[in-house]
């Protein structure tokens, strides 16, 4: 059984403000684009990062759009295109949930909008097929609308799926506003399984699974297809979301899982940064450790394109 792995990166938009603003010579002359580049070159770690449009307004500062980035690094995107892919994940880091009640041409928009502007700087080869949407949970218009759209996979949330019982103090973090907001048949809540503990409680949509149809896929190269939409629903990651684990916590976390046919490994871009307040100094350090450990027991990386 050949073994394969799988890395993505949520949240990206920091990156890409930093090289269109600083405009070095080439991309990988950027950190966290050079953090990624060793992570291939010493390891062959495969990375996919799933992009916001713009920046917020909740880190202050001018706004910045991926229409301002420039087009002189397609030819460096292409080139990569075998181990760097790029992919929708939000309009913008908030509201959480932005699509969990999401209307098909309001989603449409901000994945065309996201994709259009990647195809001009980085080429329709640095295009990836899967998504993950940011927080996850996205409604079934939305996920017809990406269907529709050319997504062919998508991360669902899993488990026994329960009404709201009108309590906002269940949800943390006023996230019962979300759930309300345009609420859609599907739209309801799950005990999440998570490290995260402050967020155990969570809001799912459509792209929910049960926790049988879950294990019939986790930490295999496999899918569940959805007869509604056409989208197939996948264990994504599996592995560790590095955020939540500490340098020394990487390698147990992993030998957990290590000999299962696929493993997906997730990190979010903000904790690579020195002036995010929850700026984790070990960030790099703990991506090529995920990748050396996927390398030296015998792991392939791949791109979603090899996704079943």
């Amino acid at each position: 059984m050949e073994k394969l792995a799988f890395f993505f990166i949520d949240d990206v938009i920091m990156t890409m403000r930093d090289i269109a603003r600083q405009r070095p010579a080439s991309l990988f002359d950027n950190p966290f684009m050079a953090m990624l580049k060793k992570g291939h070159d010493l390891y062959g770690m495969t990375v996919q990062l799933n992009l916001f449009y713009r920046t917020d307004f909740f880190y202050g500062g001018e706004e910045f759009t991926l229409a301002q980035f420039p087009d002189c690094y397609k030819p460096e995107f292409e080139a990569s295109s075998d181990w760097l892919r790029l992919a929708f994940h939000a309009k913008q880091e908030f509201p959480d949930y932005p699509y969990v009640n999401g209307r098909y041409e309001d989603v449409k928009r901000d994945f065309e909008q996201l994709r259009d502007e990647v195809f001009r700087f980085a080429g329709e080869k640095s295009w990836s097929h899967t998504v993950i949407p940011h927080w996850l949970p996205i409604s079934r218009e939305g996920c017809q609308a990406l269907y529709d759209c050319g997504i062919r996979f998508m991360a669902p949330s899993w488990g026994e799926r329960t009404e709201y019982n009108g309590d906002p103090e269940s949800l943390p973090y006023g996230h019962w506003a979300r759930l309300l907001q345009n609420r859609q048949p599907e739209t309801m809540v799950y005990e999440r399984k998570s490290k995260n503990t402050a967020i155990l409680r969570s809001i799912c949509a459509y792209n929910h699974v049960t926790d049988a149809e879950y294990d019939s896929v986790r930490l295999k190269n496999a899918s569940i297809p959805d007869e509604g939409t056409g989208m197939r629903f996948r264990q994504l990651s599996g592995g560790p979301c590095l955020n939540l684990y500490t340098y020394d916590e990487v390698q147990p976390a992993f030998d957990a899982i290590l000999g299962a046919e696929y493993i997906g490994t997730a990190n979010h871009e903000e904790y690579f940064y020195s002036d995010y307040y929850a700026y984790q100094p070990d960030y790099v350090d703990k991506v090529l450790l995920a990748a050396k450990i996927m390398h030296e027991n015998g792991y392939r990386y791949i791109t979603a394109e090899e996704f079943k």
